[in-house]
């Protein structure tokens, strides 16, 4: 005789079946970000052969040969001035990624070489190009997809829509006349509640992913404004950050470092349409990666040419008898940071001397350093400037500077040292003497005045530094230039 059922199964039994019906399915996003014509391998976290687009490549092919995944770009594909290879070749690789990416965003150097050169870039591929609050005299979105300023994606019967959006400092980035005629920039949040508002209640999405362009305070502070976006594929900042749930939020965000030394992979796991779990990370491309042999061939034929006809880009400029690694450069001392700011520091003379991580875009290894990769660990050529801090206005800056770490406006910096406990800055020391570094610091004094240095860019243009720069005193901008001083430093 079979034994009766017990009263707790008869109670699950709905629930059992229930599940038993649904339908679970994960959909893969897999991002690459601020690419910046990197063609061939580097050497980045102290590590030689990382990233190369035809490593990125190999990858992201296998990745878009999957069922239920999707490639995307986070935009910042070319870069004038650096490396020559983008200079020489412009976007030649755009062509390369059709029929692998299927969705890119508008980064601000996409723009580099103006309207017209990016209309032919444009035109060279299949997958199309957002950014939502780019808008054309009409008022309305100038990147469109069938008639709207995002894309939807329909896998299986999951519908995945995706936007981007141009963060605040891109009409300070882009020049006027580098945009398409008769465009102009619209606010970000706005744009973006306008579009999520789209997805959600015209075209029934079941998730919402952003896929660049803006920094990650801008990223953080829009998810925070406007509710429904499920995925940040963060970009702009070159930060190396893991998948994480933002503070106060629904919104996860990572974001892949910077030149495809690593790529975004991002799990979606939806249970009859509801988006029940989030997970993933980064992917590192690093030599045990296997590179896309066509593409490599291309690269290796490219940068041959590239090599014999700009010679004075690979002489050497000099020698370092140890690396200057750039790990750690958002988030604490970095070596290629203490380096440069050291330089620069005793040039102007300055008790302490301050600069963004943006100012440091790769490391360096010990040897040869030859101009192209010493230009492109320091590409921007900066202006020093100094000013008169009282000890309180130094402090200050020394807590902003602090509560930005983990983005690229925190500062790398010389002639000061402190602890942080708890988010607080303790033990704020400064040089006694700025000529002689030898004779050691002492606590800073809130009375007493110094003499503070920093780029013409932290001084005149980032955002909480220009303002405090504003209050110091006897601002005088030098005739020291940043890039000149560290390749003499070289010489040396």
């Amino acid at each position: 005789m079979r034994p009766p059922l017990s009263k707790t199964f008869l109670v699950l039994l709905p629930s059992l079946l229930l599940s038993a019906c649904q339908t679970t399915r994960t959909v893969t996003l897999v991002g690459m970000a601020d690419y910046h014509s990197r063609a061939v391998p580097i050497y980045s976290e102290g590590e030689p052969g990382q990233g190369g687009v035809a490593r990125a490549m190999a990858y992201l092919r296998a990745a878009r040969s999957r069922p239920d995944t999707l490639v995307i770009s986070g935009g910042d594909t070319v870069n004038q001035g650096v490396p020559t290879w983008s200079d020489v070749y412009g976007c030649v690789e755009w062509p390369w990624f059709n029929s692998v990416v299927d969705v890119m965003a508008l980064g601000n150097h996409d723009l580099d070489y103006g309207a017209e050169a990016f209309a032919r870039c444009r035109a060279s591929i299949s997958y199309p190009v957002l950014s939502a609050n780019l808008v054309g005299m009409d008022g309305r979105p100038y990147f469109q997809v069938d008639g709207k300023p995002y894309l939807v994606r329909d896998l299986g019967g999951l519908r995945l829509g995706l936007f981007a959006l141009a963060g605040p400092d891109m009409q300070h980035l882009v020049k006027a006349e580098h945009l398409p005629p008769g465009t102009r920039w619209t606010n970000a949040t706005e744009a973006a509640r306008a579009v999520v508002e789209a997805l959600r209640q015209r075209e029934h999405v079941d998730a919402v992913v952003l896929i660049g362009h803006q920094t990650r305070e801008e990223d953080v502070a829009l998810a925070r404004a406007v509710p429904g976006i499920d995925v940040i594929l963060g970009s702009h900042s070159h930060l190396k950050e893991e998948l994480q749930q933002l503070p106060g939020t629904n919104t996860y965000a990572l974001s892949p470092y910077q030149y495809l030394t690593y790529l975004s992979e991002v799990r979606l796991r939806f249970q009859d349409r509801k988006l029940v779990g989030v997970d993933g990370g980064l992917v590192k491309m690093d030599a045990s990666r296997p590179e896309d042999a066509r593409t490599a061939a291309e690269v290796a034929r490219l940068q041959a040419a590239l090599v014999a006809d700009r010679p004075e880009r690979f002489v050497e400029m000099g020698r370092l008898a140890a690396p200057l690694r750039d790990e750690g450069v958002t988030t604490g001392r970095a070596e290629v940071g203490s380096w440069a700011t050291e330089v620069w520091r005793r040039a102007v003379g300055a008790h302490v001397l301050f600069a963004t991580a943006s100012t440091f875009r790769a490391g360096l290894p010990a040897g040869p350093v030859v101009a192209e990769d010493f230009f492109w660990a320091f590409p921007y050529r900066n202006k020093l400037v100094t000013a008169k801090m009282t000890g309180a206005q130094l402090k200050a800056w020394v807590e902003l500077s602090e509560s930005k770490r983990g983005t690229d406006t925190y500062s790398q910096y010389s002639g000061v040292r402190y602890s942080v406990h708890q988010g607080r800055v303790e033990g704020l020391r400064v040089l006694v003497n700025p000529a002689a570094p030898e004779l050691g610091d002492e606590p800073v004094m809130p009375e007493r005045t110094y003499r503070v240095a920093t780029t013409e860019f932290q001084a005149f243009v980032a955002a909480g530094y220009k303002e405090a720069w504003a209050r110091a005193g006897s601002s005088q901008l030098t005739e020291w230039d940043s890039q000149s001083l560290l390749a003499g430093a070289l010489l040396r």
